[in-house]
């Protein structure tokens, strides 16, 4: 059985019902979901957009390949309305899954690096990651998540979302669609 950890986030469309899919589509084809983080709403990394990002992170374990994972996983981004990519490195989408670790695995494939190699480098990664994984070593950094999350650079916004359940129009954003 394979551990695999991923982060799962979106800013387009209605956010959290693309999350709440995602997870399902996730337990029913991927594997069996253990545990997840709460939701961090974060500004955008890497570019500009008017709306936020909502992640977190999801704990698996599951007898499918890392080839296999990331197959399903872009099917299901997919299938929630992510466009295919274009010339930008970095832009908005309804549904974007990352796979930041295989068991402690190092792969480096043509189309994918695990762990994430930007693990490090994103708060919006880091925060969620370190609720419950924060003494998880990065195989190729040999650092934990905490320490990895002291030593982080980025000075962009994230915060956990307490209660993403609220009725519409309690949100002082209306980054979320139907929230």
């Amino acid at each position: 059985m394979n551990s695999v950890i991923l982060l799962v986030g979106g800013n387009e469309g209605n956010i959290l019902k693309n999350m709440q899919d995602a997870k399902m589509l996730i337990s029913n084809r991927i594997g069996d979901v253990c545990i997840c983080s709460a939701y961090y709403e974060s500004e955008p990394w890497g570019f500009e957009h008017q709306q936020n990002f909502l992640n977190r992170v999801i704990e698996l374990l599951t007898d499918l390949s890392v080839d296999e994972i990331l197959l399903k996983a872009q099917q299901i981004e997919k299938e929630l309305g992510r466009k295919p990519k274009t010339q930008k490195a970095y832009e908005g989408r309804t549904m974007d899954i990352d796979i930041l670790f295989f068991n402690d695995e190092t792969i480096e494939l043509p189309r994918l690096s695990v762990p994430h190699p930007k693990i490090q480098e994103r708060k919006f990664t880091l925060l969620p990651l370190a609720e419950h994984w924060g003494d998880l070593v990065h195989p190729v950094l040999g650092k934990t998540i905490k320490s990895l999350l002291r030593e982080c650079q980025d000075q962009g916004w994230v915060e956990k979302v307490e209660d993403p359940y609220r009725p519409e129009g309690t949100r002082e954003s209306p980054e979320y669609g139907s929230l």
